[in-house]
């Protein structure tokens, strides 16, 4: 079936040896491919909700959420072991959307999402296909945003007329083996990372005392037999430091003697594995400094969210040049012959905030942070020697992090040249 505005047949840039002679990839509308999956559970059967998440697929909602957020279920869609689910609600990693296989077995789904079942069980590729971003571009040209701006609306008979490239079945197959030894490579890749990160939050708390203790489980032979770690307060060793409002006016400079750090800048300094913060989305000269009237940190100030959601994921990281910080973010600096910027981050990593913020938006006051109990060794050498030794297993920790962004990064490179563009045809 020629699908109207579309080529009949296409061909993708990178194709295996032995399929290089073969003919163009067919165009097929999903309809002939798959049918909607629209039986409801009507008789209440108690079968888990499922969702779709961008991320991680199709997953328990309550292990998603941390709890079930449906109420009336016999609305709901019936989905088994192998089944698709499009989620029309679009986000960062899916700009239309995700469209996901099942297989995690039966459950229902909210009559939001669109449910399909291929016609052929051995579908593994079409999987592939909807992680590629070719597909996005017919997705935009026929929904419109719904109620709500981040959702996308798509009536039924145009998402089934959804043009999918299709090649014979053994360059099928050839394709989704492919793709499936990269996948599970990442997938060991992941939990290497996981086994250091859990290495490290059990060696953190070995090494740090939790209060009342004043001795840690876990310490170097040399200060065996130290003195007890002093308890303090926060303010004792150091000095909590503001952020400052950053009218939208002024942002928007990628050049500038100063950095201006938000809670989003901190996020992606983690989650490219830095524990320094170096780069920001937005940079300021003196003078804009002066009209909002700002202080910089230091370099060496530990920066940190101080209100809303963002408080429990206890993320912070270490600025290496003077800099601004936003004022939903805080800043702690050590105190010269107290204690050590290195050491203060690891013990003020071992803090969760969230157990002393308040409100209905859940923030700490500087007062509060000034206040926070903290437990370490007078010893600057014992400082030291715990926070090189949490700095070996973070590079180790960031280099892992680092291989794996770059399979990610050749596994969505592979998607996008294994499967063809219908644009560019």
């Amino acid at each position: 079936m020629k699908i109207e505005g579309k080529p009949s047949s296409v061909v993708p840039k990178l194709r295996f040896a032995e399929f290089t002679d073969e003919p163009p990839w067919e165009c097929t509308s999903l309809k002939e491919l798959a049918k909607r999956i629209t039986k409801r559970n009507e008789n209440g059967t108690d079968l888990r909700v499922l969702t779709n998440s961008a991320e991680h697929g199709v997953v328990d909602q309550r292990e998603y959420f941390d709890k079930s957020l449906s109420t009336n279920r016999d609305s709901y869609y019936v989905v088994e072991t192998g089944d698709y689910v499009y989620n029309p609600r679009k986000s960062s990693k899916a700009p239309v959307g995700p469209i996901s296989k099942s297989r995690i077995g039966a459950g229902i789904m909210s009559p939001l999402y669109t449910v399909f079942r291929f016609h052929n069980d051995h579908n593994d590729f079409f999987a592939h296909y909807f992680r590629s971003s070719h597909w996005h571009s017919y997705i935009q040209r026929v929904s419109n945003s719904g109620a709500r701006h981040d959702r996308l609306v798509i009536n039924n008979k145009a998402f089934m007329q959804m043009p999918i490239p299709t090649p014979s079945p053994s360059e099928q197959i050839k394709i989704s083996d492919c793709l499936d030894t990269l996948d599970d490579l990442v997938k060991a890749e992941v939990r290497k990372l996981d086994a250091l990160q859990l290495h490290k939050l059990g060696l953190i708390q070995r090494l740090l005392p939790q209060l009342p203790n004043t001795q840690p489980k876990l310490r170097f032979p040399e200060f065996r037999d130290a003195p007890d770690w002093n308890t303090v307060r926060c303010r004792d060793i150091a000095r909590v430091l503001p952020g400052y409002g950053f009218p939208d006016e002024l942002q928007g400079n990628n050049k500038g003697q100063f950095p201006f750090y938000k809670v989003s800048d901190i996020s992606r300094a983690i989650e490219e594995g830095n524990k320094y913060i170096s780069q920001a989305r937005n940079y300021i000269e003196p003078d804009v400094l002066k009209q909002i009237r700002g202080k910089p940190v230091p370099a060496g100030t530990i920066v940190f969210a101080k209100i809303g959601e963002a408080i429990r994921s206890n993320r912070r990281v270490i600025t290496t040049e003077p800099a601004i910080i936003d004022n939903n973010t805080a800043g702690l600096k050590a105190i010269q012959k107290k204690c050590s910027d290195e050491f203060l981050f690891y013990l003020w990593s071992n803090i969760s905030l969230i157990d002393y913020a308040g409100g209905v938006v859940p923030a700490v006051s500087k007062s509060t942070l000034e206040d926070i109990p903290l437990c370490y060794p007078h010893d600057p050498e014992e400082q030291q020697r715990i926070a090189n030794c949490l700095d070996s297993l973070d590079k180790l920790i960031a280099a892992q992090l680092q291989k794996l962004i770059a399979l990610r990064q050749h596994n969505q490179g592979l998607l996008q040249r294994l499967f063809p563009s219908l644009e560019s045809q």
